[in-house]
């Protein structure tokens, strides 16, 4: 049957003015949610019942490096400056399609499980079209909604974006999928030239689309100023890390509607610096979450927002006691903003804030059921809270675009052993091309 009509949980919509939990109904028809009420009467529909489960709207993880999935662990001990050198100055050159193709699947199915349903793939290894598309391949076999963010490998400061690959995927391999959309992984300001960054945005504001670039560490460089000159920061733009960016800078491209992206984890462990978290509530802005790289970290992103609302009340908490002498009657931030971050921000930083990140009649039927029966949640006295405590073997169904694509705990994809086994033979294969510690350079 298209129309589903979801019974008995508890619904987290993430939308404004209603209560954080309730008990509606929703009604799925084709893609979309059709009606979310007290009592929906539908008779012509199947009725799924969710009792003792909490309903969520899917996750967003808007910050992927999908490429890496077949080196996963393998830089979990690396610094920044260790992953740069072994990954982008060893590494990336000996991908095939096929290894892009492999880490994309396995990667987007991974997400899946884990209760994502929107990914920001930051694919900035596509080598060549042929590259671009197996990694785009792998997105559509897995059955994810993803924005497929084009990029290269690091190039001269002064070499732009290569438009007519976006062009070329615009007109062929993105334009006929609906779950799929297409961004530009730039280089951004902060590692080209100001002509360089000034056309690059230019580019991508006249085709509508997603600009997203890195900036970790640093003050920003003149580039920042002549994007900023040429009126070319927009909710079309996105800032991953974000770190050392002044104030002035912050406020100024907030009320641009610039996005920002933290990953929590690995910005933390990896040495980026400490996440702007609280400097972006501070200018009463939120961060969208990203995992970043399971080279380093786990993919799951309920796992970056308890990082990402732990550090902040940690921080929080020592400025309290340093200004006032004592410990906080209240925290800074909750469970809800940190659920938030991995929904509606996300799907903002997305550009998609009219189709996914909550759960109500005309958005897209992205959704996510949190079996909260089981031990380590049970009792689930605090719905919001629970789902954050959730792990993936929480994850008892995603639902994307009215399409199941993962039931009773169980993933719903074909081959997945012989996607297993194709992704250990990339990886082990890749690694080989990464010199050993104290190997002659």
């Amino acid at each position: 049957m298209s129309r589903k009509l979801l019974r008995g949980a508890q619904v987290i919509t993430m939308t404004p003015d209603r209560p954080d939990a309730e008990h509606v109904d929703i009604l799925v028809d084709g893609e979309t949610i059709a009606a979310v009420d007290e009592t929906i009467e539908a008779p012509d529909a199947e009725v799924v019942d969710f009792s003792g489960r909490i309903l969520i709207p899917g996750l967003v993880n808007a910050h992927l490096h999908t490429w890496q999935t077949a080196l996963r662990s393998a830089g979990a001990d690396w610094t920044l400056m260790q992953y740069l050198t072994h990954l982008h100055g060893e590494c990336v050159g000996h991908y095939t399609p096929a290894d892009m193709h492999i880490s994309n699947l396995a990667g987007a199915l991974n997400q899946l499980n884990c209760g994502t349903t929107t990914l920001g793939d930051w694919c900035h290894n596509a080598l060549s079209p042929e590259h671009a598309d197996a990694a785009v391949e792998g997105l559509l076999q897995a059955g994810i909604r993803a924005v497929f963010l084009h990029g290269t490998p690091y190039r001269s400061p002064d070499t732009p974006h290569p438009l007519g690959e976006i062009d070329r995927l615009l007109d062929g391999p993105v334009r006929d999928h609906a779950l799929l959309t297409l961004g530009m992984a730039l280089q951004g300001p902060q590692y080209s030239s100001p002509e360089t960054a000034v056309a690059d945005f230019r580019a991508g504001a006249e085709r509508g689309l997603v600009v997203s670039m890195h900036q970790s560490g640093g003050e920003p460089s003149p580039g920042w100023e002549a994007v900023r000159n040429a009126g070319l920061f927009s909710p079309l733009t996105n800032v991953v890390h974000g770190i050392d960016l002044p104030e002035d800078w912050l406020k100024t491209l907030v009320e641009a509607g610039v996005t920002f992206t933290t990953t929590p984890e690995n910005e933390l462990g990896q040495g980026h610096g400490t996440p702007i978290t609280g400097s972006l509530l501070s200018l009463d802005a939120a961060p969208s979450l990203g995992t970043d790289i399971d080279t380093a970290v786990p993919g799951t992103v309920l796992t970056a927002a308890r990082i990402a609302l732990a550090h902040q009340r940690s921080l929080d908490h020592a400025h309290h006691r340093q200004t006032i002498g004592m410990y906080a009657n209240t925290p800074s931030v909750t469970s809800k903003q940190a659920l938030a971050w991995a929904t509606v921000e996300g799907a903002k930083a997305l550009g998609l804030a009219d189709k996914v990140g909550r759960i109500e009649a005309g958005m897209q039927a992205d959704l996510v059921a949190v079996d909260a029966r089981a031990l380590n949640l049970w009792p689930a006295h605090d719905p919001v809270a629970t789902v954050l405590h959730a792990d993936i073997a929480n994850i008892e169904a995603v639902m994307v675009a009215g399409t199941w694509r993962k039931r009773d705990h169980v993933l719903l994809a074909s081959g997945l052993d012989e996607v297993k086994d194709q992704l250990r033979d990339s990886g082990e294969r890749l690694l080989r091309s990464i010199k050993p510690a104290g190997s002659p350079g």
